[in-house]
């Protein structure tokens, strides 16, 4: 079948398919990201923490996991893209309660230089910081973020490496009604630009190409903790997956460690403490 072509005036997976959906069926899991910070922060502070600020937001999801989980939390969501913080209300903001939605604020902002009242935790997760391709760029967002946060705030990211993310390659997974597709397009050893899309693919063999286009810098474990550092953030820890033997698949529970294993692909937690 041609791609996104319809026999008999019918309409493809494809044409159908909303692709923010897709992506948050696919690559999000808000519940475990907001598990994860409260436990961490938990340990570390003796105390919950109550107010978040989700950078590079999209659409809200974890903002909005983040006020119905207790009555007192309270979500900023940052982002430049107005389209897609328009569907996060209009999709996932609409489906929280009252006093959830009263407890949520969207910004159409730069994390650069955004400003909001100060926070116990600003989160970057799905490696959207790495748009920023230069040390001074990095850094700049580094002290916005630690301005922004509270005089015990912490700062949590996530990471991605390994041998197989210097290559030019897709990998597949299948979901219910559809499958994901990472596509690591082009990778340049001199400057670590790093280019990426993702497709969805359908049973009736439609397909969604470049649904999503991340044109990043491909950054070390090394370099994002000496950039912490050098941001006056006073500790950074990076929290790796545990793997399970028997199924020969990560654990999900990261675990703070100094040392990480030499694998094809690993995702891995990073928390700076202000």
């Amino acid at each position: 079948m041609a791609q996104n072509a319809a026999p008999r005036g019918a309409r493809t997976m494809a044409q159908k398919a909303d692709r923010h959906v897709l992506y948050q069926r696919s690559v999000q899991c808000a519940e475990s990201e907001v598990d994860f910070v409260a436990e961490v922060y938990g340990k570390l502070r003796r105390r919950r923490p109550a107010t978040l600020r989700e950078d590079f937001c999209g659409t809200a999801l974890v903002a909005c996991e983040w006020v119905r989980r207790r009555p007192g939390n309270i979500a900023f969501g940052v982002d430049l893209d107005p389209a897609v913080l328009a569907w996060g209300r209009e999709h996932n903001l609409a489906a929280l309660s009252s006093s959830a939605k009263s407890r949520i604020t969207l910004l159409n902002e730069d994390v650069l230089e955004v400003r909001t009242r100060p926070v116990d935790v600003v989160m970057a997760m799905n490696f959207s910081y790495w748009l920023f391709k230069t040390r001074d760029r990095m850094k700049s967002y580094f002290r916005n973020v630690r301005a922004g946060l509270a005089a015990d705030g912490m700062f949590f990211l996530d990471a991605m490496g390994g041998f197989d993310a210097f290559r030019v390659l897709r990998e597949r997974t299948k979901h219910r009604g559809f499958t994901y597709v990472w596509h690591q397009a082009a990778y340049n050893p001199v400057s670590g630009d790093f280019l990426c899309h993702i497709d969805f693919s359908f049973p009736d063999g439609s397909r969604l190409p470049k649904a999503f286009t991340y044109d990043w810098r491909l950054w070390t474990l090394p370099e994002l903790r000496e950039m912490l550092l050098e941001s006056d953030f006073r500790k950074v820890t990076m929290y790796w997956e545990g793997w399970d033997e028997k199924k020969q698949k990560g654990t999900g529970e990261f675990e703070p460690t100094e040392v990480g294993e030499p694998e094809a692909g690993w995702i891995a937690y990073i928390v700076a403490e202000k």
